[in-house]
């Protein structure tokens, strides 16, 4: 597979989303994890997403378990903590492994793209690691987690 349209994954309700809805809008991909340090970021994220998405922004949550265990809940855990804490209406999705031999496809690809290599080998350091993508489905940018959303609104603006 060779483009971010082309993969499929399941949603916290177990509905299979294709990649193929968001052709034409931003997007961000973000894995993402309820008890972590950084799970604040998921009001900033649906706040960006507030404000943007009526403009073809798209904001994907990855739920993932891989980082000292701070998301071990089931998916409907999951999606209540979402909703419940922060307000998310973006679209989550089930959890997935973000590296090593299980790793998401999505990821994988991701991880392959020119703009979504790490500085320090690919694989995904820790939770709430974004990827920006474009109109197009290009990787245009592969940020940390210690980058907020709110730093990256004037990126995203760009691309709107």
């Amino acid at each position: 597979m060779s483009s971010f349209y082309d993969f499929t994954a399941t949603s916290l309700s177990g509905k299979p989303i294709s990649m193929e809805q968001y052709r034409g809008k931003v997007v961000m991909v973000v894995n993402t994890a309820s008890k972590c340090g950084f799970t604040p970021q998921l009001e900033g994220l649906e706040a960006l997403y507030e404000k943007y998405a009526d403009q073809g922004l798209a904001i994907l949550g990855f739920p993932c378990n891989q980082f000292a265990h701070q998301e071990p809940g089931s998916e409907e855990q999951i999606a209540q903590g979402c909703v419940l804490n922060y307000g998310v209406t973006f679209q989550m999705f089930s959890k997935i492994d973000v590296n090593g031999a299980e790793a998401h496809p999505i990821y994988q690809w991701l991880k392959s793209q020119p703009k979504g290599r790490g500085t320090m080998g690919n694989a995904i350091k820790w939770n709430f690691t974004k990827f920006l993508l474009d109109r197009e489905g290009h990787v245009v940018g592969r940020y940390g987690s210690i980058v907020t959303p709110e730093r990256l609104e004037q990126e995203l603006k760009k691309l709107l």
